[in-house]
């Protein structure tokens, strides 16, 4: 065994500028010092030892005037000296001294502190001569029965080393141990005695286990981990030991349900959370599952939003026809609690989730359709956009699929249309109402919910009255008492003195159709003039008298008019946009005309257009639930190969791997990754050549990224014949990385060299470049330090984007919200569409959103939304918009643009620099 294999236990910091004393004044300190003395000269002999030097006189010294004091310090320092110190002649034969050493720590071993019985039997762990240890075997056996739990505990831990390393010395240490175990009563003696028969003795360790099952509760922590560790090593090693039955399945699904109700610490509940999923893949225990949805459903009183939302689509992938309605009425409580709340960050979220998955549960299971759809309804009038977005898309799609439910949902509509806040979903209520309303009466009570909401007609001329003072609010609702104005709250304004004197109070007491125009949004109009144009057309096909035909399709006429006048005016805070007054002028001719064509076009062709892209969704999701639960379904075939696990490759092993292993690989930075299938990647695509053949200095780097740190590896090549002293890497960083430690310096002897570790921490999701330079003296040169710079370290982004998904409506959130945008010109040389777009997908490790119905086919141009996310939390969105020139010929290279929006600039810059990189390089 070289020095550099040898296991290093204990590491002593020393200071670089010290001088080293010479053996001689060490050895008189020794001999003749006082305590104080002695300990400061054995603290430089056990340093000058760990820098390599050898000191064999000394030896006899320190056993004559060190070993037999008894001062605490210095029997502290003698174990750090007896280990290090050799113990061998060079060849390899026991040292006599060791023999007078030996019988030292015989009496520390009977001595009658503690501290010093227990130190040492630490110390004897370390010991790798069987020789040394052989005499001090009875000594050791009778520390087992000590009074001290230090003691005894370290006892323990000796056997078990001395077992497992020479065997022959104490061959009865199981026996031995698992009778300790079972007359023991202190938890760290028994958890040190239970840890060796696990790895000693197993069947011993189960039998004990078998004995004090039912106590395994009220054990120390310590001893339940170890515990653990069994049960699963047993498992592991023996998988027919696993308990299948349902009824262990559900104890172990209900004590996961507890442990995240108990715990307060997220990262367990995410944890804990993972193991049911994983527990839920199994079609067997999936069953199981379901009975269980109500107590998952405890674990939503956790305030986080993570939690919340793994619970719910937990819950959801389990919910089945006997337990969805109890699940309904949960989902609908905590809806309603979310009201009662003080608003917080992710009150809002969190509705969000209840409704979409109360709109999941309404879509799998119609009948409890009817018992969401009214509490719901409410919340159309919430102030939060996203929530009230979501339950219109509910909504929407309910009163498509559900005829029977069509009365239900045009009544709640009608009874909050005037609350409504917000202008997007008022348009979105304005359309359901138009499409849906079939009734005289539902039609009429439409036109007067739209009145009610636009306030006095015409407009112009109602807000000119009303700043110059003409007008007064009382008298404007005596006049027309059916034209009550209500305020944003949803109240009606009777009288108000003030209201013709503040302008705030004016605007306050606007209809709330009336302020969305007063602001210039006028899409809300150009909605409204289609919604009265369906209404209209469909009033003249049910009411046969002709007055009252040309009645209403008269007054529709006047409120698409009035909003026209209004948006040429100078009033609203912006005028009309062209393509409003163009929609509006074509509802006011298609009423004018009510031609059959038109009629068909808006009253028939606008909801089959829904009706189909209702289908297309549901038809994409039971393909996607359907290769779920293929994947799921584990089906063997009949000449399928049977897997040994004996004979299973490392890459193959998955969930046969020892957890407690990977665990321990993981904290040391060693964890495996599985390498690709491409031979050629492997670690030499890591390793950057940092400075040239020629330099004197030849260094080259393999850059490893585990998460959140970078290890460099650095290889530094002496290629002189001479020998350079204080070999330095210095390195320093650009981007948001952090280098943790400066590289300690070396000695290179000529044409040697060596590794230098350094480790940098990353932050952020950015391009870092790591760059420096080695220096070094040339020994017996009297010129200055010599230096060679190193080429650049640009550290990938690509290590740290991860594919992810989100819905079509997050991404347009984020996409509006992002604040920094990069905009890529497509260069390239390769000439397809779809070609070019994996092409992206998989140099950037963005994942692609569009389905692929709407990518399939060609004509000529493509435009596909990306996504991904950071292993720091951050989100990258890129929109792809390429076409193929068709007049340039068939080899004619695509091109567009491809635009990448991003939280942070360092995101959508690295992005950018990333596409621009990859798409010049040689075709796909």
């Amino acid at each position: 065994m070289t020095a550099a294999e040898n296991v290093c236990y204990t590491l002593i910091n020393v200071t670089s500028d010290s001088e080293p004393p010479s053996e001689v004044s060490l050895k008189t300190d020794l001999e003749k010092g006082e305590i104080k003395a002695k300990t400061e000269a054995l603290k430089k002999v056990i340093i000058m030892i760990l820098n390599g030097e050898k000191l064999p006189g000394l030896l006899m010294t320190i056993i004559r005037f060190v070993l037999p004091l008894q001062d605490h310090t210095i029997k502290k320092l003698l174990l750090v000296f007896w280990e290090i110190v050799p113990k061998t002649t060079p060849d390899g034969k026991l040292l006599q001294e060791m023999i007078l050493v030996c019988d030292a720590y015989r009496k520390d071993l009977q001595h009658p502190n503690e501290f010093i019985r227990g130190s040492t039997l630490r110390f004897l762990c370390k010991l790798k001569e069987s020789e040394l240890l052989e005499p001090l075997m009875p000594a050791i056996r009778a520390c087992l029965e000590h009074r001290h739990s230090y003691v005894r505990r370290n006892a323990v831990l000796a056997i078990y080393t001395i077992y497992r390393n020479f065997e022959h010395l104490i061959p009865d240490a199981p026996e031995l141990i698992h009778d300790f175990l079972v007359n023991e009563k202190d938890a760290s003696c028994k958890r040190n005695a239970f840890m060796m028969l696990i790895h000693a003795d197993q069947d011993r360790a189960l039998d004990y286990l078998s004995t004090c099952i039912d106590q395994v509760h009220t054990f120390g922590d310590i001893l339940q981990l170890v515990i653990v560790e069994l049960i699963y090593k047993v498992c592991h090693a023996n998988p027919s030991e696993r308990a299948r039955a349902p009824t262990a399945i559900k104890a172990a699904a209900q004590c996961y349900i507890d442990l995240i109700i108990k715990e307060s610490d997220n990262n367990v509940k995410l944890i804990v959370l993972d193991r049911l999923i994983e527990l839920k893949e199994h079609p067997t225990h999936e069953r199981v599952l379901q009975d269980l949805v109500m107590d998952i459903l405890r674990v939503l009183s956790t305030p986080d939003l993570e939690v919340r939302k793994k619970t719910l689509q937990l819950a959801l992938d389990l919910v089945s026809s006997r337990n969805v309605e109890e699940l309904v009425i949960v989902l609908k409580k905590e809806v309603i609690k979310t009201n009662n709340v003080t608003e917080h960050e992710d009150t809002d979220k969190y509705r969000q989730l209840l409704v979409r998955t109360l709109h999941s549960c309404s879509v799998r299971f119609p009948d409890m359709a009817a018992n969401v759809i009214p509490v719901l309804m409410e919340f159309l009038s919430d102030t939060n956009e996203a929530a009230a977005a979501d339950v219109l898309e509910f909504v929407r799609e309910a009163i498509q699929r559900f005829d029977n439910l069509r009365p239900l949902v045009i009544e709640k509509m009608l009874e909050v249309f005037h609350a409504i806040k917000t202008v997007k979903i008022y348009r979105g209520a304005l359309w359901i109402l138009g499409e849906y309303c079939s009734t005289k009466e539902d039609i009429q009570s439409v036109m007067t919910e739209v009145r009610r909401s636009l306030g006095e007609i015409p407009i112009v001329d109602n807000e000119i009255k009303k700043e110059t003072g003409e007008v007064k609010p009382e008298d404007e609702v005596s006049a027309a008492p059916a034209q009550k104005l209500v305020t944003e709250m949803g109240t009606y304004v009777t009288q108000s003195a003030l209201s013709s004197n503040r302008p705030s109070k004016k605007e306050e007491d606007r209809p709330p159709l009336r302020g969305f125009l007063m602001d210039g949004d006028f899409y809300v109009a150009a909605s409204l003039a289609t919604t009265l144009t369906k209404v209209a057309l469909r009033y003249v096909a049910i009411v046969q008298d002709k007055k009252k035909q040309n009645s209403f399709v008269a007054e529709a006429m006047l409120i698409m008019v009035t909003v026209l006048h209004l948006g040429k005016s100078s009033l609203p805070k912006k005028p009309i946009t062209d393509d409003d007054v163009d929609r509006i002028s074509l509802c006011l001719k298609v009423l004018s005309e009510c031609s059959p064509l038109m009629n068909d076009i808006f009253n028939k062709e606008c909801r089959k257009s829904l009706s189909h892209m209702l289908t297309v969704r549901l038809e994409e999701e039971k393909l996607s639930q359907k290769k779920e639960s293929e994947k799921r379904n584990v089906t063997v075939q009949a000449d399928d190969p049977i897997s040994f696990m004996q004979l299973t490759a490392k890459n193959e092993m998955t969930s046969k791997e020892d957890q407690f292993q990977l665990s321990l690989l993981a904290a040391m930075g060693n964890t495996q990754r599985k390498e690709a299938a491409d031979p050629l990647a492997s670690k030499l695509n890591k390793v950057t050549q940092l400075t040239g053949f020629s330099d004197p200095v030849y260094a080259e780097a393999y850059v490893h990224v585990n998460q959140y740190d970078i290890v460099l590896d650095v290889l530094v090549v002496n290629q002189t014949s001479d020998t350079l002293q204080n070999c330095t890497l210095e390195l320093a960083t650009l981007g948001d990385l952090k280098l943790v430690e400066k590289p300690s310096p070396l000695t290179l002897a000529p044409h040697d060299f060596a590794n230098i570790k350094a480790n940098v921490k990353v932050a952020s999701t950015e391009n870092g470049i790591i760059f420096g330079n080695i220096v070094y003296d040339v020994s017996g040169a009297a010129s200055d330090r010599n230096c060679v710079v190193l080429s650049d370290i640009h550290i990938d982004i690509m290590d740290y984007i991860q594919p992810a998904s989100c819905t079509d409506a997050e991404f347009r959130q984020m996409w509006a919200e992002f604040e920094w945008e990069n905009k890529v010109t497509v260069n390239t040389n390769i000439t397809d569409l779809n070609d070019y777009l994996q092409h992206i997908l998989k140099s950037t490790n963005m994942k692609c959103l569009t389905p692929e119905k709407a990518l399939s086919g060609f004509c000529g141009f493509m435009a596909a939304n990306l996504y991904a996310r950071s292993i720091f939390g951050e989100d990258a969105l890129a929109n792809v918009s390429i076409e193929k020139p068709i007049h340039l010929g068939p080899d004619a290279p695509v091109n567009g643009h491809i635009r990448i929006r991003a939280k942070s600039q360092g995101m959508a810059l690295s992005l950018g620099d990333k596409i621009n990189l990859s798409q010049k390089k040689t075709n796909v």
